[in-house]
């Protein structure tokens, strides 16, 4: 999209990108729990559908292009929650260290059975 058209790189409105086919998506079980985080964190005042959209926008070009739809949209959460002092990086950072030596999948994390 060309800077004089008025459009931001992320707005994609009305432009030619072929038909939507909603049944050819077959959500995964991250991707749901992404959209329920989102549910619970408004209902819960944490942030609102702008501060998303601010995370979203501010992202960049790059992200928009090599990001998944809810790839981006756990980020937007994320980076919400650590502006709005749910979590800081550090914690962040120690869970998710934490999560990591379960296992790479989530039934040896069950079973607490690693690959050797």
């Amino acid at each position: 999209m060309s800077d004089t058209d008025g459009r931001r790189w992320h707005d994609m409105g009305g432009q030619p990108a072929g038909p939507v086919v909603p049944e050819d998506h077959d959500f995964a079980l991250w991707e749901k729990r992404v959209d329920a985080l989102m549910v619970l964190c408004g209902r819960k005042g944490l942030f609102n559908v702008h501060g998303l959209r601010r995370a979203l926008e501010d992202m960049g070009e790059d992200a928009f292009e090599t990001m998944s739809y809810y790839e981006r949209w756990i980020a937007a959460t994320n980076q919400n929650l650590i502006e709005t002092g749910v979590y800081t990086i550090a914690e962040l950072a120690e869970r998710m260290d934490e999560i990591a030596t379960r296992g790479p999948s989530y039934g040896e994390a069950q079973t607490g059975a690693k690959d050797g």
